[in-house]
Order: structure tokens, then sequence, then C-alpha cells
């Protein structure tokens, strides 16, 4: 099998995570070297596998690429971004980049050519819909088709032969350069089948076991998931069931969900590769998107334990916040900078730290997780119970969405079985009996003379903890000291005040909420903050 079918993915936006400035100011600086400690972090946590991205030379948020061979000098250099895959190498930890193919930014050569010399360029069928005697805000005396409806975006002709042998060039590039072993593609669901159907093989033909996941959003996952195409597609489908399951108590929907994807796939486990997800860049976060957050309990086991591969999107570990902006600001609450020093003690003291890094110590110890046939055994709107069945071995995962316990019965062929979560053994004759605490869960793994030990976890304790980070907070009133001056002279803690301030009228300021804003002391980050506030 290839690894990326038994990966557990860390996901950094790394432009965001490092602090870099919105807008390149075109200075190098190292700051992707900030991130090797990260490393031992993705380590700790039995992470194995990196999705890092946008990383090459932008002008804003990444996604619009003026130069796919150099490394966005806000990061630093080509040589820091090689030293940091080695890094990851070297603790066993597999690495894809964001591979932003559908569009380019304006800076981009070609672009920049074909504004030059119009006409003659040779570059002007590199892009869709040149029209010369149009125009656009840019007063370029041109107009073109664009991504998004942002001119700033570029699309690319992908029907352009000149233009899949250069992407094709540029994978060559980062595999040869850097030692990439995969790519993520960004807005997959737009891009040209036959495109795509070259990037494969050109990916085929670099590496073994060379990935190719795409960013998807809705349709049937497997017109882009197959022999010609790509290796996996973000499971958005389950990302939304997970969220809204929960808030709902309605497991149907997380169930009908699953099985729709599985069918896709001929009901083989690897028959649709997914790559599941309960937050991103893009999103608003898993903490921020529940109505209870001791619902992070069951939807974190859930996510480790359905089809496809997991993925925690960085800092959502801990547990932090994080709700979309406004206008050209929708995404920087989604993308904060964070000090890994903050949260040194967390695998002692965060519950869901605690937990996340227990479920990747067993999804890595129990291949049934990864390759065994999906089994639903219990459903109810508050209780759910599957199999992953691999031979003989049989996993059963329960989860339990209800304010109070339950005791639940279900049919299994093994005859004990070791809660890999609470470290507790149970006695089966043809059904398994046991109680899920509120709002919890159990992955319950056959006893035989090769079960791994796991490290328990007080689900219960986490629980408590999260009732009393939910629990109502005193009114935030913004202090007196706070200046009446722009934003942007402000000082690091007068944005923390407005911004707390700003949340109280929009609802209660819990103590999570609070902590979200006194450890982000990033001062560009803060004014970011503040100014999403409608």
């Amino acid at each position: 099998m290839a690894w990326y079918d038994e990966a557990v993915f860390y996901h950094i936006y790394p432009l965001g995570l490092t602090g870099a400035p919105r807008l390149n100011d075109h200075k190098v600086v190292h700051r992707l070297n900030t991130l090797i400690p990260w490393i031992k972090h993705m380590k700790d946590m039995h992470f194995t596998a990196l999705y890092i991205g946008p990383l090459f030379e932008s002008v804003g948020h990444g996604y619009e690429t003026t130069d796919y061979k150099k490394l966005d000098c806000r990061l630093g250099d080509n040589d820091d971004l090689k030293a940091f895959v080695k890094a990851c190498h070297d603790e066993d930890i597999k690495v894809i980049f964001d591979g932003v193919f559908n569009h380019v930014g304006r800076e981009f050569f070609a672009f920049k050519d074909l504004l030059e010399k119009r006409e003659a360029s040779p570059y002007r069928d590199w892009f869709v819909n040149v029209n010369f005697s149009g125009n656009n805000e840019y007063d370029d005396h041109l107009s073109y088709e664009n991504w998004g409806g942002y001119n700033l975006l570029v699309k690319l002709n992908q029907k352009n032969p000149e233009v899949m042998n250069y992407i094709s060039d540029v994978m060559r590039f980062w595999v040869e350069e850097f030692d990439v072993d995969g790519i993520r593609l960004d807005a997959a669901d737009v891009l040209d089948f036959d495109y795509m159907k070259n990037i494969r093989t050109t990916g085929d033909s670099l590496k073994e076991d060379f990935y190719l996941m795409g960013e998807v959003i809705h349709g049937d996952y497997s017109r882009w998931v197959n022999a010609s195409t790509l290796y996996a597609v973000t499971n958005y489908t389950l990302h939304k069931g997970l969220y809204s399951g929960h808030n709902d108590h309605n497991y149907f929907e997380i169930a009908h969900t699953v099985k729709r994807n599985y069918e896709m796939g001929g009901n083989r486990p690897l028959g649709l590769r997914l790559y599941n997800f309960v937050d991103n860049h893009d999103v608003e976060r898993i903490a921020s998107k529940l109505n209870n957050k001791a619902h992070l309990i069951p939807v974190h086991i859930l996510l480790y334990t359905l089809p496809g591969v997991p993925s925690i999107y960085y800092g959502s570990e801990f547990g932090i916040e994080g709700r979309k902006g406004h206008g050209e600001e929708t995404d920087v609450p989604l993308r904060p900078a964070l000090d890994l020093d903050d949260y040194k003690d967390a695998l002692e003291e965060n519950g869901l730290t605690k937990l996340i890094s227990a479920l990747g110590e067993i999804r890595t110890k129990v291949p049934a997780l990864s390759y065994g046939n999906y089994e639903q055994r219990l459903l109810t709107n508050r209780q759910f119970a599957f199999a992953r069945v691999l031979g003989d071995e049989e996993v059963i995962v329960a989860v339990n969405n209800d304010d109070n316990e339950a005791s639940l019965n279900v049919n299994v062929g093994g005859t004990a079985y070791l809660g890999a979560l609470s470290g507790k053994t149970y006695e089966t004759n043809g059904s398994l009996s046991f109680t899920l605490s509120p709002n919890s869960g159990e992955i319950f793994v056959p006893v035989d003379e090769e079960t791994h030990t796991f490290t328990p976890v007080d689900l219960e304790e986490f629980e408590e903890e999260l009732e009393e980070e939910t629990a109502p907070a005193e009114e935030v009133v913004l202090p007196d000291h706070v200046r009446d001056v722009p934003y942007e002279e402000m000082t690091v803690e007068e944005l923390q005040a407005c911004i707390l301030a700003k949340m109280a009228k929009n609802g209660p300021v819990n103590d999570q909420m609070k902590r979200s804003v006194l450890e982000n002391t990033y001062h560009d980050s803060l004014v970011n903050w503040v100014k999403s506030f409608r």
C-alpha cells in the first residue's frame, strides 16, 4: 500500500502561521525557519504527513503566484524550503505542496510579457479569452478571463500544450529541488480533465507513490478520483456533516454521507480515497462552528476512524477559534500567527490536544482504520456505531452526541476488546455491551497477542474542562485607556482590547475566546482581525 493510504495529515498555511506581512514587501525574511520546531510537535502528535502551502512567490495571500520556482521571499529562500522538507523527512514525515495551477498573479512572467507586447507576445495563448479590445480596472487596454471574479487572478489556458509542459516542468523542479512527496491541487473542481491527466502522468513519472490530492467541493468525487486523474479529493461533504450532524443531533446525516461516499468507491475502503478534515484555511474553525464544545470529542473520533485519511489544521489541535471576517479580510482570522511556545504544555494540560494525539497513536497502530471495510452497526439520531473490518480483525467505533450517557449493544465477531481511549477491557459473546459517557466515544480494538498498548485519555475530565470554558464570561468593556487613533497606530494591548469589545457586542465572550485574542501578539494580525468586524 502507498504511504498516503495510512497517513495522518497536518495542514499549515505558512504565510499566516509565521506572521508574514499580508502584502509582499519583496524583502527576504527567513520566517520558514521558525517552523522547524513545529516538526517535533507534529511527530509528538503522531502526524505522518504535512500539507503546506501556498509557498511560492506571490503578491498577497499566496494564491496569485508570480514565480513557481522561488519560495515567497516573506518566508525565505529556496535553501530554507529544501532544509525544511529534509527536516520533515528526517522525522519520517511526508510533505505535499499546494499546487496553484488554475491561475497566476499579474506579475507572472508570461502575463507581464503579454501586457508589454500584446498581440506580439508568444504567451498570448497561455491565458483564456484575451480580448485586446477590452479593458479592466488596471487600465490594461485588454481583458481576460479571471478566477472568482478577481482580475488579480489570471486564468491559465489549460488546453494549451505549452502551459501543460510548463506546469510539468514546475513539478519536476519541485521534486528535484525540494524532494516533495505530492501536491494538493488548488481548485481542482474547475481544472480541465486533460490538464489533470497530464499532471497525473507527470507525477507518476517523478516519484514512486507521488500523491495528487485535489480540492473539490461538491459533486461525484469519482469523477476526479480514478486511475487517470487524482488519487484523492477533499471530503467537503463529510466536513459539513461532521459539524451540522452534531449541532442538529443528527447522526443520520453523517451516516448517509459516509454511505454515499463509500458506495461511490464501489463499497471498498480504498475505492474512493478521501482527505477528511473538520476545518482548514478557507472555512471557520471547528471550535467556532460547534454549538456544544463537548462535541469536539465525538467529532474528532469520527474524523480519525471513518474511511479516508484525517487532517488537522494548525492550531485546531489546541482548540483555537476562528470565524471569517468581512470584505478583503475574509480569511485573515482563519490564518493566524501562532507561537508554539505558547502551547508547549498542551500535551499535558490541554484535553483536546491529548485526545488528538491519542487518536493519532491509535490510527497509526491499527491498520483496520486505514484499510478496513466500513460496516454500519448501530444508528440513532444521537448514537452511531460502525466497524472497520480487515480480515479477521473487527474494530468497533461508537460515538454519543447526547448530554446523557448511553448504554449500547453492538454485534461483534471478536471475543474480547480493548477500549483504546479508556484502557478498559470488555468480554463479549457475539455482542459488545458498553456505556458511553455524554458527548464522547470509544474505539474498541480486538484483544489478541499482537494488541498494542495505547495512551488512555480521560474523556469525562476533558468534557468538564470544555464545560468550564464555555460557561458565560463576564461582560467585556472597552477600557478607557484605548486611544481614539487609527488601528495601525494602536499598541498590541489596545488592539486586543478593541477585539474583545467587538466580540462582546456579538454575544458572550468565554475564557477560550479571550485566550485566543490575548495569545495573539502580532500587531499586523491584530489589525487585520479588528478590521474584520462589521
